[in-house]
């Protein structure tokens, strides 16, 4: 026998007969005993009469082909053409019609019955319509929102105002509003809700139209009718934006038929009665047992059947699969035929576990079947089953069977809302994303601890992380997500050498694909040199019997080939390699073994590196599980949650309108009844509003913003930290971790920080302090990183950490980090500004200076003040809270190194020429545009780069007097060599801000005078007091140290 099956099963012993046997058997068991078993599954049909045991034609397997191909063209029916139909017009299958016959927009499914409205009232009708008799179908109601549901003549006109029921021929029932409609609307029938199913009944003989609900009859919604030549109905949908429902026209079984009418899609009547004569065939071979030592034949339970490989009932159910098969790539008979025995087995209750022989069915489907018609039958049947009970409470399982289909389902669903960002319409809606991810991290916790608990040498789930080796070893897709180091083909080709010696693994696709044919050829020759001892060792020679040898066999030949290869054939044992060989999965090509391993292979932990402890962390699908979590974060959740905030704001806008509105009213005079009118109007609506927002912010912070869900939040800012840490002990590896991980320890952190209700405070957390630490430690860890290439993430970095040092908190969690830590991260600060983002950097020294620099203790600009900030949360308004420990260590850093303090002074005072020159630059051209006679409105984005200049200037000025104060020996103590250069440079750029600002009347006087929306923070108090600062810092420095003597006069 040939070995080319794929992978051996492991199958009970069996013995094929040689043709020597066949005097005594026929094939496998004797012949009488083989006839009676065959009878006994085929019997024959009533119409060719009841035959003994004595007298029936012996049944072998040669003649069952012939035998079952007669017992099922017995019953074949001609099938009900659509002309054959009196009454029906259109074609044969029934979908909606998407050509033409429709109005607005509408998004269609794939098989043409599931429709979302896409605008204000959209409508659209059916292919096929009657004229004569009485006609059913049903719309499963996906979502409760407004339709008209019901049936139009071809004439009905419809537009975004108007729909099913708004014209004269057409009519129309809203379980909405509850109510009927054909041009004038009356109360009728019950409201629905999603998951319900509605009938819509047409009876063209009587002239009536009604309506049930989930089969249960609302009544004769309409009567008298248009009938008669030339009047034809077709079924009709009214819908608003976003509203959905699911046709069926009889494609598939009514789930509530109704006597006396008929679907307009006749049923497949010939294949049903084959799929329903082929399944009593199976049901009698799971309910019949050959008894070979008593040669009879034994009732017993059909719920304790197995495959057992026994190659007479094999053979038997390949010949039943070979006419069934085919049919149950069919919709209707998979859900009338195949759904309903399977239910019927669980009519008894109790879950599919408790039912093994579900199992063992899926099980002979896969085996009998080819591979396209048990994808395709199972895409049907699990449709079905969720047309079915999509509606239905169900509790989710996360246990070992479901666990696997739900990873890859998972992945798809994060790989389909990564890649459609930017297209809204197919996303999932952000606030399922919202209660999906509490959900998700509720049940990864149970079943986590759940796990510990089982093996205590794991850890628990508040220890809870992602290793490192998810990144790089290929068993988890990422899509085309960016990983920290670039794109992934890059870092595979630059860090080879380090996953070889780290990781102990060897990524090189083509390499893989040429060992693997190298495996199965060699498989292939080393099998068949062990055949023939393998055949003695069973005792004889491996014939093939002339029936197994028939083409519509093929199933129960591969099966046979293989399982008697595998008998036969030994397992080779398999030396551990060096370096394991991988490859990056697609989601769909991931198997079990893939994410939980096996015989040496560590799944999803492939690959550990030599940092990562040796140590049992949790199953391996929860880790897939927790990884796809915190993407899902990353994708959609904390956008919502930012959203969330907006109706606080909305609340407080329309309590200051309405105590506003109630002020004027006090104040205004009782002859002005109609201004007092107006005002009372104004005070109504503003209290109605006021009432609405209040109850759903009420409700926000009770659902979206409540303790649980913020502990949920700090558990997944607790994860990634953790993750970090991990794959940043990894050295060069940690380039292969994805962006998203610092993005969503650094926006969970924002979100507890700012979107969380002051009831729920963020000191109180567990563990607060330590967190904050652990999160400063990343920030000044990593944002400079040369292992961080993406530009985008570099500045994230930078901004969370020049916002961690805006809050007291935040900047003593800095101060905690280990001295190294600190100093590292300020000579990273120091570094010279040119070819690098300095902006952000600027403004992390300036806060850690605001506070104790000259006039520099406000919170706002003094000339300011009376003006209401935009927003006072934001880091810029924030009170000072310098570092003096991070000032010592700036000192430190640039009095003991020269070179760099000279590099660093250099770069401040380049780019300070720079920006107050583009700064003086562009005053020109807004006073130049402010006296045109035209008058020339300034362009805001001109106003707000000229004022990002000016604060720049300031800034920059800042971080002088900080320098100047802290090590004045960099500027005055001459015996260092770049000392008298950059003093004079310093002098330099002192005169020229000092020339332009403050002159009598001069440029910068009338631009400040203009007080243009946008440069509010353009004034002479900022850039004047921090000139101030370093002078004084000069002249005291220079009179107190004894270095040479600095007079204003150099400044002249």
């Amino acid at each position: 026998m040939s070995s080319k099956g794929g992978t051996a099963l492991s199958r009970r012993n069996y013995r094929l007969a040689s043709d020597t046997d066949k005097p005594k058997v026929t094939g496998i068991v004797n012949e009488k005993l083989l006839s009676d078993y065959l009878h006994h599954v085929f019997p024959a049909s009533s119409k060719q009469g009841p035959a003994s045991a004595a007298y029936r034609k012996t049944l072998t397997f040669q003649d069952l082909g012939a035998h079952l191909e007669k017992l099922l063209a017995e019953d074949n029916v001609t099938e009900d053409s659509r002309d054959q139909i009196e009454g029906c017009l259109g074609p044969s299958t029934v979908v909606l019609d998407h050509s033409s016959g429709f109005e607005g927009l509408l998004f269609v499914d794939d098989d043409l019955l599931g429709v979302i409205g896409h605008s204000n009232f959209s409508s659209i009708r059916a292919t096929t319509c009657v004229y004569r008799g009485k006609w059913v179908y049903e719309v499963l109601i996906s979502s409760q929102g407004l339709m008209q549901i019901g049936w139009c003549t071809l004439n009905c006109r419809f537009n975004q105002e108007e729909g099913v029921g708004d014209t004269p021929d057409s009519y129309a029932y809203d379980g909405n509003r509850v109510r009927k409609w054909n041009v004038t609307t009356t109360n009728y029938g019950k409201s629905w809700a999603a998951g319900d199913i509605v009938s819509c009944l047409i009876d063209l003989d009587e002239a009536t139209i009604t309506f049930c609900l989930n089969g249960q009859s609302l009544g004769v919604a309409f009567s008298n009718i248009k009938t008669g030549p030339g009047v034809a109905y077709f079924p009709a949908i009214s819908l608003s934006f976003k509203e959905s429902v699911a046709f069926n026209f009889g494609s598939r079984p009514l789930r509530y038929p109704v006597e006396g009418y008929l679907p307009l899609q006749s049923p497949p009547t010939t294949d049903l009665i084959k799929a329903t004569r082929l399944l009593g065939y199976l049901k009698a071979v799971l309910s019949t047992s050959i008894d070979t030592q008593e040669d009879k034949l034994v009732e017993r339970d059909s719920g304790s059947w197995q495959i057992q490989g026994d190659p007479t009932i094999l053979v038997t159910l390949a010949h039943i699969f070979n006419h069934f098969a085919p049919l149950m790539c069919k919709v209707y008979l998979v859900e009338d035929v195949l759904m309903n025995f399977l239910l019927g087995i669980l009519e008894g209750g109790g879950s599919v576990d408790e039912h093994p022989l579900i199992q063992q069915l899926l099980d002979l489907f896969w085996l009998l079947m080819e591979d396209h018609e048990v994808s395709e039958c199972l895409k049907q049947l699990m449709m079905s089953l969720l047309r079915a009970y999509r509606f239905s409470p169900i509790i989710p399982d996360l246990g070992e069977a479901s666990r696997y289909i739900f990873l890859n389902k998972f992945r798809k669903f994060l790989q389909e809302n990564a890649s459609n960002r930017g297209n809204p319409t197919v996303l999932c809606p952000p606030e399922y994303m919202v209660c999906f991810l509490h959900r998700l991290i509720t049940a990864i916790r149970s079943y986590w601890d759940e796990g510990k608990r089982k093996s205590p040498g794991s850890i628990n789930s508040e220890d809870a992380y992602v290793p490192p080796q998810l990144f790089y070893n290929g068993k988890v897709d990422y899509f085309d997500l960016q990983r920290l180091g670039g794109l992934l083909s890059h870092l595979k080709k630059t860090l080879k050498d380090d996953l070889a010696a780290k990781a102990n693994i060897i990524i090189d696709p083509a390499e893989i694909q040429a060992t693997s044919m190298d495996d199965l050829d060699e498989d292939e020759e080393t099998g068949a040199a062990q055949r023939p001892s393998g055949a003695v060792a069973m005792g004889g020679a491996l014939a093939r019997p002339s029936w197994l040898s028939s083409p519509t066999l093929g199933r129960a030949n591969r099966f046979l080939s293989t399982a008697a290869v595998s008998l036969m054939t030994p397992r080779r044992p398999l030396a551990p390699p060096e370096k394991v060989k991988i490859r990056t999965l697609a989601v769909e090509q991931r198997t079990e073994e893939d994410i939980e391993g096996s015989h040496g292979n560590d799944g999803l932990l492939l690959g550990r590196p030599i940092e990562e402890p040796d140590q049992p962390i949790t199953e391996k699908s929860l880790l897939e599980i927790l990884d796809g979590v915190v993407m899902m974060y990353n994708l959609s959740v904390h956008q919502q949650l930012g959203k969330m905030v907006v109706v606080s704001d909305d609340v407080h806008e329309y309590a200051v309108a309405l105590k506003d509105t109630e002020e004027k009213i006090a104040r205004c005079p009782s002859r002005r009844a109609d201004i007092l009118d107006e005002l009372q109007k104004s005070q109504k609506v503003f209290a109605e509003k006021l009432n609405h927002l209040s109850r759903r912010l009420a409700w926000i912070n009770a659902t979206i913003y409540s303790k649980e869900k913020m502990l949920d939040v700090y558990w997944l800012l607790r994860v990634c930290i953790r993750t970090i840490e991990h794959a940043d002990s990894t050295g060069s590896l940690f380039a292969f971790m994805p962006e998203f991980y610092l993005n969503v320890a650094m926006n969970s952190y924002s979100a507890l920080k700012n979107y969380f209700s002051p009831s729920n405070c963020m000191e109180e957390l567990p563990g607060y302090e330590d967190t904050l630490t652990q999160l400063a430690a990343i920030l000044a860890k990593h944002f400079a990183d040369p292992r961080i290439v993406g530009t985008d993430i570099k500045d994230s970095l930078m901004q969370a950490l020049a916002s961690y040092v805006c809050y007291p908190q935040s900047l003593r969690a800095v101060e905690r980090i280990p001295e190294e830590q600190r100093m590292a991260m300020m000579r990273n600060l120091l570094a010279p500004y040119e070819q690098r983002p300095w902006a952000q950097t600027n403004w992390i020294l300036v806060r850690l200076w605001r506070g104790c620099g000259f006039g520099y203790r406000y919170t706002r600009l003094p000339h300011l003040l009376k003006t209401k900030p935009e927003d006072a949360n934001l880091p810029s308004l924030q009170k000072p809270c310098p570092s003096l420990l991070l000032q010592r260590h700036m000192a430190e850093l640039l009095s003991q190194d020269k070179d760099m303090a000279a590099m660093f002074l250099n770069s401040v005072l380049n780019q300070l020429n720079w920006a107050f020159s583009e700064f003086i630059g562009m005053i020109q051209e807004i006073q130049q545009a402010a006296e045109r006679p035209e008058r020339n409105f300034v362009d805001t984005r001109q106003l707000k780069v000229c004022a990002t200049c000016f604060d720049l200037s300031v800034s920059l000025l800042r971080v002088l007097e900080m320098t100047i104060t802290l090590v004045p020996e960099i500027f005055l103590d001459w015996t260092r060599p770049s000392a008298e250069l950059l003093l004079r440079r310093l002098a330099q750029l002192l005169n020229q801000v000092l020339n332009r600002v403050t002159a009598e009347r001069n440029l910068f006087d009338r631009v400040v005078n203009l007080r243009l929306p946008g440069l509010e923070s353009v004034d002479h108090y900022p850039i004047l007091v921090a000139v101030t600062g370093i002078l004084v810092r000069i002249l005291v420095d220079s009179d107190k140290q004894g270095w040479p003597s600095f007079s204003l006069r150099m400044l002249r």
